[in-house]
């Protein structure tokens, strides 16, 4: 007889393993609104299903716990339930022998700190009073709440010119999205469950490149005889001048620089956004009636004597300004900031960084495109320095990936400590502190020194990619509220105390997406035009497809291809490539169509205005 024995998996553990993924599928795409009590419950009970059985706090405490949780729902609770079931999950957070029993109390003490009202509500009302109204997933996600059922199935039709409708209602530059967009809405889709989300990103993209960006021109309404400055060329910038224009008001755009786009031309490198197809996008927003004035900056003074001129100011200046690293060496021959190289890029002065090697400091998108720019400009070696790990990054993992794809090191778990210099103060190299991952810090792991020396990474340039500022200082002098840089408004966007000024974008949030700025200048531009007096609508008059349920069996997602790597770091072209017709119809056809099946909200009628 055999003294051990090689155990294979048994058909129940197969069934059990493939309920598991689906279930992991299922909460990573779950509703964006559902009743936090019920959702409570409902991991509470599947913590209890994972006890072993062993402990007294997880068998015993779990399964009191989820009865306590059902008085709330079932309105059998009063408030001293809820003090029950805080002190229940707080002792099985503190005396559960494993992570099955000690997480499960964690996030039950979570859930009732965190949704208070909402059990206080179930246990007076007997209902629910969080916001439950039936929402599609996806456009939920969208920070513009861009219809994107509406274009998917338009695609899917073969009506591209429609689609970009669709789209524009929302968004004036669906193009600049479909190729660098966070595309947030597809973490959100329901398609996920079956196997992969859809790629939307992908479709967007389609749609725009396979119509002409002339098959309709803006329709303006009546002019208004009211004026409006927009001071910044950026997405903010440009989408409230486009919404405003198309409501019948005279609008200028005033920038600093020489093109306008802001840190879409001078943030985001032409292999990811040609700069051909950025303009064509601007030039058709122009094309609304929008005025331009280039290498015009506006400082605290020109401020004022524009809101004198104007009837309302929308200031929209971005996050252009860099960030110290605070470390020995920094002002070294050698050493510049990502923002001034992408911003000279933009301007089509490119570095020469033939034969030198160089450091690249910082985890975020804008990390990755000075580090992918630098090797297009002949740097012998591109080092990415990274203090935590690469999975704690901010950049997205295809801009990592496609760094590394071509030839970038990465360094992760390493800390700058100072800049070494040479001769006639040049940089000669990066001091570096090895790190090691240790307790969480504002939600990361954070890193502290590890037991190793420090050493020196021998590089003739260094580019500090840490973040960027908000240059509102000028602003602040003349009486504007600023916090942390920013600009404080109202919820609609107003700068208290200066009547007729709005503010939003980068220059109110910070540093933000793409997607999060157009939508601000969006908002605003509705609050605007309300400000002036007025009520003006942007509408849709395009007709979607018949919605047809074909059943819906799983097919998998098709995704972007790429240019080898060998042939493209030697080019600024778009790196990407698109999807053929049929692999859009095909994409396009797995959409689950939320908006039609499921969702009360949309069967009465999309929203075809706002």
């Amino acid at each position: 007889m055999a003294r051990l024995h090689v155990m294979e998996r048994s058909h129940a553990q197969a069934v059990m393993d493939d309920l598991h993924d689906a279930l992991g599928r299922r909460l990573a795409v779950s509703s964006l609104a559902p009743c936090p009590v019920e959702f409570t419950a409902a991991l509470v009970n599947l913590c209890s299903t994972q006890s072993c059985g062993k402990c007294t706090p997880c068998r015993v405490g779990l399964s009191a716990l989820s009865d306590l949780l059902a008085d709330v729902l079932e309105g059998r609770a009063d408030e001293s339930t809820l003090n029950l079931i805080e002190r229940t999950a707080r002792t099985i957070y503190l005396s559960s022998d494993c992570a099955i029993g000690y997480e499960a109390g964690a996030m039950a003490l979570t859930a009732i700190r965190g949704f208070r009202d909402d059990f206080e509500h179930h246990i007076r009302e007997h209902s629910c009073g969080f916001d439950r109204e039936a929402r599609v997933p996806c456009v939920s996600g969208c920070p513009a709440h861009v219809d994107i059922p509406g274009y998917i199935s338009l695609v899917e039709a073969g009506r591209y010119a429609d689609a970009v409708k669709v789209i524009r209602k929302n968004n004036p530059l669906p193009l600049v999205c479909g190729l660098v967009c966070e595309h947030p809405c597809e973490m959100h889709c329901r398609r996920g469950m079956v196997d992969d989300p859809m790629n939307i990103l992908a479709l967007k993209r389609f749609a725009v490149e396979h119509s002409d960006l002339n098959d309709h021109k803006p329709h303006v309404v009546d002019n208004t005889g009211k004026r409006v400055a927009v001071i910044g060329g950026g997405p903010a910038g440009l989408s409230c001048a486009y919404y405003l224009a198309v409501m019948g008001h005279k609008v200028t755009i005033f920038e600093q620089r020489h093109h306008l786009g802001g840190m879409l031309r001078y943030g985001i490198p032409s292999y990811r956004l040609p700069r051909e197809r950025l303009q064509a996008e601007i030039d058709w927003i122009l094309s609304a009636g929008i005025d331009v004035e280039l290498d015009h900056a506006v400082n605290g003074e020109e401020l004022a004597r524009l809101r004198d001129e104007f009837d309302a100011v929308y200031l929209a200046i971005g996050a252009h300004s860099d960030k110290k690293l605070g470390l020995p060496g920094e002002e070294a021959l050698g050493v510049e900031s990502a923002v001034k190289m992408l911003r000279a890029i933009g301007d089509d002065e490119l570095p020469d960084l033939s034969g030198q090697r160089v450091c690249v400091i910082g985890g975020g998108n804008v990390a990755m495109d000075v580090a992918r720019s630098a090797v297009r400009c002949g740097a012998e070696k591109v080092s990415i320095v990274y203090r935590r790990r690469i999975c704690d990054m901010t950049a997205q993992d295809a801009e990592i990936a496609g760094a590394q794809a071509e030839g970038c090191e990465v360094l992760e778990l390493t800390a700058p400590l100072a800049i070494e210099t040479g001769e006639e103060g040049r940089v000669s190299g990066l001091r570096v502190q090895p790190q090691i991952i240790g307790e969480p810090r504002r939600g990361r792991p954070a890193p502290r020194a590890a037991a190793t020396p420090e050493r020196v990474i021998p590089c003739e340039r260094v580019f500090v990619a840490i973040g960027q500022d908000i240059d509102s200082k000028p602003f602040e002098d003349m009486g504007i509220a600023c916090k942390w840089g920013r600009v404080v408004t109202d919820s609609d966007g107003a700068v208290p105390n200066f009547d007729g000024l709005f503010s939003g974008g980068d220059c109110q949030t910070g540093p933000a997406t793409v997607i999060r700025a157009i939508n601000a200048g969006r908002v605003a531009s509705a609050n605007i035009d309300r400000y002036l007096g007025f009520d003006h609508k942007i509408k849709l008059d395009v007709e979607l497809p018949t919605v047809q349920f074909k059943g819906k069996h799983e097919c998998g997602r098709c995704e972007l291809g790429e240019r080898e790597a060998g042939e493209r770091i030697h080019d600024w072209n778009l790196v990407e490539q698109g999807l053929t017709e049929q692999e859009a119809r095909q994409e396009a056809s797995r959409c689950l169509r939320c908006d039609h099946f499921g969702f009360g909200a949309f069967r009465g009628g999309r929203n075809l205005e706002w």
